[in-house]
């Protein structure tokens, strides 16, 4: 006889108003992470701060705010409505028997209220909190150290121009956890020690790992790992981390410093003092000069997730090794004698060597987040790099210009990489539309180019 699934309970996310596309795929990630999964009963306005969600417990709840960047707090939801009066009632259907363990004559209190587009005085506080005095609380109340916390939040919709005189959709209900948005400034970028010029935003980079699904002692990979950012908040979720990168300096932390009022890179700059700096260094592998279009690795299912941000030509040039028939003139030289031979490296070749280096070394589920920079008056869903062995799971898109923009790519293996696998986007023509991401660094200037001649323009006026 089959075991009946756990009854689902209702839930009330608050979220940050900050990354906007990026909040449903991380959510969504974290819940398959803690067991659970993502249903279409979910009552969802994606721009909205208040998500309502069906979670089989509190303890996967607590599970999803151990990770999230992108929510502030979560809530078990005893009552909503549209108006006070349809809260209240709500409130009063709601189960006494779920209330009473939390409203014990024993236990401490307190009501805070949260207003999203609106600010309220204390008087118009105190008097919705009085409202609710047919609720049967017993209990004391503790403002500085409670042991239960309620919250009322009330939703005044998202124009701050046209803000309604009641509110849209009110909500009451039990604080279970916060989110880890304090993880944004801990981790900032300002703060430390080694950087380079396309060093991520701490947020970008735990948004990174979560839809990467990223947990405990799983090995997460970088081919383009730069500085390491993308490194640290994998290994602050427990996974052992590395990388690579053709950068002989940046690896060994040599050569000129990013940091203004700063010539040369001191002896504690490199990824590894990044990691110690955060207490990280236990799970620091390694970081290899290589290039990643050439193996180097065995064949097999190595990283549990590849986690990246490819050069796209802007502030870093996508290079790759040369061969030694190519002019001496190409011919860089690093700290110490080492030199290599730059070769260009398209864009699209970047992207489909990093498809198919996914398809063969992920472990079946695993996954690849990738950003793929886009021009956006020519984007369409089929430019988005494709394999057989990947299944597209998300695509977040980040603004970077009126006419450009990044796409937050995340992938899943789910097919294991044969050899007719090899070179398959290269069928049916399907390789031709991929084609435009090369010349994305002349577009990008281009319409810097024209936005700088029009302002010269515009003040000449």
């Amino acid at each position: 006889m089959a075991l009946a699934a756990p009854a689902l309970r209702r839930y009330l996310l608050l979220l940050a108003q900050e990354h906007l596309e990026f909040r449903l795929p991380e959510i969504t990630s974290l819940l398959s992470l803690c067991g659970g999964q993502f249903s279409g009963e979910q009552e969802i306005r994606v721009n909205s701060p208040f998500w309502i969600l069906n979670i089989p417990s509190e303890e996967m709840a607590r599970g999803l705010m151990k990770r999230t960047v992108c929510a502030k707090s979560i809530f078990e939801l005893w009552g909503h409505g549209r108006s006070a009066g349809e809260l209240y009632a709500s409130l009063k259907n709601y189960p006494v028997d779920k209330m009473l363990p939390y409203l014990q004559s024993d236990s401490t209190y307190k009501v805070h209220i949260h207003t999203f587009n609106k600010t309220l005085t204390q008087a118009q506080k105190i008097k919705k909190i009085d409202a609710l005095e047919f609720l049967p609380f017993k209990g004391k109340v503790n403002l500085k150290n409670p042991q239960h916390i309620f919250w009322i939040l009330e939703d005044y919709g998202m124009n701050p121009n046209d803000v309604p005189e009641e509110p849209n959709h009110l909500y009451f209900g039990r604080w279970i956890a916060d989110g880890q948005r304090e993880l944004i400034e801990s981790y900032s970028v300002k703060k430390r020690h080694f950087i380079g010029n396309t060093s991520m935003d701490a947020c970008l980079s735990f948004i990174m790992a979560n839809h990467g699904r990223v947990k405990p002692n799983d090995i997460v990979y970088d081919p383009f790992v730069g500085t390491g950012g993308l490194l640290i908040s994998s290994a602050h979720f427990g996974a052992y981390v590395c990388g690579t990168d053709i950068d002989y300096n940046t690896i060994h932390g040599l050569g000129k410093a990013s940091r203004k009022n700063q010539k040369w890179r001191g002896p504690d700059e490199n990824i590894r003092a990044n990691l110690r700096q955060y207490g990280l260094e236990k799970y620091y592998l390694d970081a290899l000069v290589a290039d990643s279009s050439r193996p180097i690795w065995r064949k097999g299912m190595l990283f549990d997730a590849i986690i990246t941000d490819p050069p796209y030509g802007i502030r870093e040039a996508p290079r790759r090794m040369g061969s030694q028939k190519e002019t001496v003139k190409s011919v860089e030289r690093s700290t110490e004698n080492h030199f290599f031979v730059p070769s260009s490296y398209h864009l699209s070749d970047i992207f489909f060597d990093l498809l198919k280096f996914a398809a063969e070394c992920l472990v079946m589920g695993g996954r690849l987040v990738y950003w793929l920079p886009i021009y956006r008056p020519e984007y369409t869903e089929e430019i988005i790099p494709r394999h057989p062995c990947l299944k597209l799971i998300s695509n977040c898109e980040q603004m970077l210009s009126s006419h450009t923009s990044r796409r937050l790519i995340t992938m899943e293996k789910v097919k294991e990489f044969k050899d007719q696998d090899e070179n398959s986007y290269l069928l049916d023509g399907q390789y031709l539309p991929y084609r435009g991401h090369n010349s994305f660094r002349e577009k990008y200037f281009s319409g810097v180019t024209k936005r700088i001649a029009k302002e010269e323009k515009d003040n000449q006026k």
